[in-house]
C-alpha cells in the first residue's frame, strides 16, 4: 500500500485538483436533472412520463455531441503541453465550426424523427405533451454544441474552473426558470413541461454567451486569442478534429443508446414504467456524471503527458484515475442504495411508481464497476488520440450485448422494466474490459510525442 501511494500520490493530487472543478460542474448538471424531474413529477405523472421519453431521445444527441467535442481535448492538451498557445486557439476556431455542422446535422435528423413520434408506440395521452417539449429541446442542441467546444478547449489547457462556474450559474438559472414557468408564478402562465423546456433553452443560450465573452475578453485567454481570431483556416486541423471526434461521439452515443433506445421498450410497458425509468435514470446520472468528471481529468492528464512523450506517466495517470473512480463508486453507490426506498417518493406522489423504483437499484448497483472501468479507459484512450477501435468495441458491447439482452430479459423472460435494467451491467462491463485491454496494449510500447501531428 505504501509503495502504491508513493508511486501514485502525485497523480492522485493532480487529478483531484484538475477533476474536482469538472466534478462540481457535473454535480450542477445532476442537481438540475433532479430539480427538473422533481418539479415535473409533482406537476403531473403524465408530464414525467413525457419528459422521460423526450429526454432519453435527446440525451442520445447530447452525449454524442459531447463525445464529438471531446476530439478537441487531446489536440489542445498536446499543444498546451508543448507550449503552442496560438495553435490551441486555432484548434478552438476549427472546433466551433465542426461542432456547428454536427449540431445542424443532428437537428435535421431529430426534426425528421419529430414527424414519426406517433409511430414509436408511446402512450397516446402523452403525445400532446411530448411534441412541444421536443421542439424546444431541438432548438437548444446548437447551443449545447457551442458550449461543448468552449468547455473542451478550456479543459484541454487545464482551466477546468471556468466551465464549472458557468455550469453552476446556468443550472441555477434553469432551476429558477423551471419554478416560475412550470407552475406559472410572477405573472407567467402555467406551462408545465413546456416551461421546463423553455427554461433549459434560455440557460443554454446564456451559458454560451458567457463563455464566449470570457474567451474573447479575459486576460488569461489572451495568448490563445491570436490563433482563434487571427490564425488562418486549417483544413488539415479540421479533418483531425473530425477524425478524433466522430469515433468518440459514436462510442459515447452507442453507450447512451443502450439506455436511451431502451426507453422505446420501456414505453411498451406503459406510463408508470416510463416514469419509474426516468427517476432511475436521474439517479444513475448522479454517479455517471461524477465519474465522467474524473474521467475527463484523466483524458487531460494523459494528453499532456502524451505531448511530452512520457509513457510511464500516461499509464500512471490512467490507473490513478481508475483508483479514484472506484473509490467514488463505493462511496456514492452505498449512499444511493441506502436510500432506495425513499427515492421514488421524492419525485412523484404516484404509489405505483414509488413501488417500482427500488427494484431497479439492484442492476444499478451491479453495473457500477463496469461503468467506472469503461469511463476511465475510454477517456485514457481519448487522451492518447487512439479512438477508432472504440467504435467497434462499443457497438459489440451496447448493440450486440446490451440492447438484445434488455429485450430478452424484459419480454420473453417476463422481467419487465427490471429486465431492461439488468442488461446494462453486461454491456458496460464488456465495454470496460475491451477499452482496458486496448489501453494496456497501446501503452506496452513507447509513447511518441504527437505535437506536430496534433497541430497539423
Amino acid at each position: 500500500m505504501k509503495r502504491l501511494l508513493r508511486g501514485y500520490a502525485g497523480h492522485y493530487r493532480a487529478l483531484f485538483r484538475l477533476g474536482l472543478p469538472i466534478v462540481v460542474g457535473q454535480v450542477g448538471v445532476i442537481v438540475l436533472g433532479f430539480a427538473d424531474t422533481l418539479m415535473i413529477g409533482h406537476h403531473s405523472t403524465a408530464e414525467l412520463g413525457a419528459a422521460s421519453f423526450v429526454n432519453n431521445m435527446f440525451n442520445l444527441c447530447i452525449i454524442f455531441s459531447t463525445g464529438f467535442s471531446y476530439g478537441l481535448t487531446p489536440v489542445v492538451g498536446a499543444l498546451h503541453g508543448g507550449g503552442q498557445a496560438a495553435e490551441a486557439g486555432r484548434a478552438l476556431r476549427c472546433s466551433l465550426v465542426a461542432n456547428t455542422l454536427v449540431a445542424l446535422a443532428e437537428m435535421a435528423v431529430m426534426g425528421v424523427l419529430y414527424f414519426y413520434i406517433e409511430r414509436l408506440g408511446q402512450p397516446p395521452e402523452l403525445i400532446p405533451l411530448i411534441k412541444p417539449y421536443y421542439l424546444v429541446l431541438l432548438v437548444s442542441l446548437l447551443f449545447v454544441m457551442w458550449f461543448n467546444a468552449f468547455k473542451q478547449f478550456a479543459d484541454g489547457i487545464t482551466d477546468t474552473r471556468t466551465a464549472m462556474w458557468l455550469l453552476l450559474g446556468g443550472n441555477a438559472l434553469n432551476i429558477v426558470g423551471n419554478y416560475i414557468l412550470i407552475n406559472g408564478y410572477l405573472g407567467f402562465p402555467e406551462l408545465g413541461l413546456l416551461g421546463a423546456g423553455l427554461s433549459t433553452l434560455l440557460s443554454r443560450i446564456l451559458m454560451v454567451a458567457g463563455f464566449a465573452w470570457l474567451v474573447l475578453r479575459a486576460r488569461r485567454f489572451r495568448r490563445y486569442r491570436v490563433g482563434l481570431l487571427r490564425g488562418g483556416w486549417s483544413a488539415v486541423l479540421f479533418r483531425r478534429l473530425n477524425a478524433l471526434g466522430w469515433p468518440v461521439g459514436l462510442q459515447m452515443g452507442m453507450e447512451t443508446a443502450s439506455f436511451s433506445l431502451s426507453v422505446i421498450m420501456v414505453g411498451w410497458l406503459g406510463t408508470v414504467a416510463l416514469a419509474s425509468h426516468q427517476i432511475m435514470l436521474t439517479v444513475s446520472q448522479f454517479t455517471f456524471m461524477m465519474y465522467y468528471g474524473m474521467g475527463a481529468a484523466v483524458a487531460v492528464r494523459v494528453s499532456n503527458f502524451r505531448g511530452l512523450g512520457d509513457g510511464a506517466n500516461v499509464r500512471r495517470s490512467a490507473y490513478a484515475g481508475f483508483h479514484l473512480i472506484m473509490l467514488m463508486a463505493v462511496v456514492l453507490s452505498t449512499l444511493v442504495f441506502a436510500m432506495r426506498y425513499e427515492v421514488g417518493g421524492w419525485f412523484t406522489d404516484n404509489a405505483e411508481v414509488s413501488a417500482l423504483v427500488p427494484a431497479l437499484f439492484v442492476p444499478f448497483l451491479i453495473y457500477q464497476f463496469g461503468d467506472g472501468l469503461q469511463i476511465t479507459f475510454a477517456n485514457a484512450l481519448r487522451g492518447m488520440a487512439d479512438v477508432r477501435l472504440m467504435m467497434g468495441m462499443a457497438f459489440v458491447a451496447y448493440f450486440v450485448v446490451s440492447l438484445p439482452l434488455g429485450y430478452l430479459f424484459a419480454f420473453p423472460l417476463g422481467w419487465g422494466l427490471v429486465g431492461i435494467w439488468m442488461a446494462f451491467p453486461f454491456g458496460l462491463t464488456t465495454a470496460g474490459v475491451c477499452f482496458y485491454l486496448r489501453f494496456r496494449r497501446r501503452t506496452s510500447r513507447p509513447v511518441v510525442p504527437e505535437i506536430g501531428g496534433a497541430s497539423c
